[in-house]
């Protein structure tokens, strides 16, 4: 069954709830509220990553995060730290974090990859080419698909030639950096053409700008989550390990919707290789 992974932004410039999770107390809150409606992960981030975003020091991105990460991990939840500096997911590792969750894929910070493997935890690796003030500007395939899957193939070369086990990697194909809105909608048709990679698949299309291209004219924000609770369904029909997604009641009803119906039928095959639902030491419990 596809996991689902709750945002948690410890920022005051998140584009989806403009810091309204920026304090302690606050994110340790909503954090533990996610838990309750159903999230099997936490992924909590000290760093915007929304188009234009200005970048924080590892220290002051630490500050924000690892009580949180503490506190949650006390409490028993399973965390995610979503980061691109080695040194953040290093701390947060030693806080209680069970995941890293790199946008950059290893590429912002050299360092991540051999901190990945002697952590030990989950990676997840996503298809990105620039960091938030650049990346808009790359959007520039052939065919999206077979480019994203090379560059991500290529990123986990990288990653096990430092220490990385395979069965520890997770590969998200990164909707909303250096997409357009047609890019998105193209990796969303072909989820199963990840399939060639044998790696577990993470989607998170939760909130983006490319959502809003199926609302009407002025939607506010919050109005995307249902577009992407059915994203979410579509990533479960094709094997998706995790779903990354804001409003975790939503996608839960949703998959437990999906869950019912595929109780209810025959067997099928899905896009993705059974072997690649989730790394080896992810069960539900």
């Amino acid at each position: 069954m596809t996991l689902i992974m709750g945002v948690l932004n410890v920022t005051p410039d998140s584009f989806s709830d403009g810091g309204r999770w920026a304090s302690t107390d606050a994110a340790i809150e909503h954090g533990l509220l996610l838990h309750a409606q159903g999230a099997d992960l936490i992924d909590v981030g000290g760093e915007s990553t929304r188009p234009g975003a200005a970048r924080v020091s590892p220290e002051q991105e630490q500050r924000r995060i690892i009580p949180v990460v503490t506190e949650l991990a006390r409490q028993g939840l399973r965390l995610s730290i979503d980061t691109f500096n080695s040194a953040t997911a290093r701390a947060a590792a030693t806080a209680g974090a069970s995941v890293i969750n790199d946008v950059s894929g290893g590429l912002a910070d050299p360092g991540m990859g051999a901190v990945a493997a002697e952590t030990g935890l989950t990676y997840v690796a996503m298809h990105w080419r620039a960091h938030a003030q650049q990346m808009d500007t790359l959007a520039d395939y052939g065919d999206v698909v077979t480019d994203v899957i090379a560059e991500l193939r290529t990123r986990v070369d990288a990653l096990t030639r430092a220490g990385v086990g395979r069965e520890r990697i997770v590969l998200d194909p990164g909707l909303g950096f250096s997409k357009k809105t047609e890019h998105n909608w193209q990796l969303l048709a072909r989820l199963d053409a990840f399939a060639e990679l044998g790696l577990p698949v993470m989607v998170g299309a939760s909130r983006k700008r490319f959502l809003a291209g199926v609302l009407p004219n002025g939607a506010a924000l919050p109005d995307r989550d249902l577009p992407t609770a059915v994203v979410s369904v579509l990533a479960a029909q094709a094997g998706a390990w995790a779903v990354r997604v804001h409003d975790v009641a939503a996608t839960r009803t949703a998959l437990n919707v999906l869950a019912s119906v595929q109780r209810s039928t025959p067997h099928r095959a899905q896009g993705l290789p059974h072997s690649a639902v989730r790394p080896s030491q992810w069960t539900h419990d």
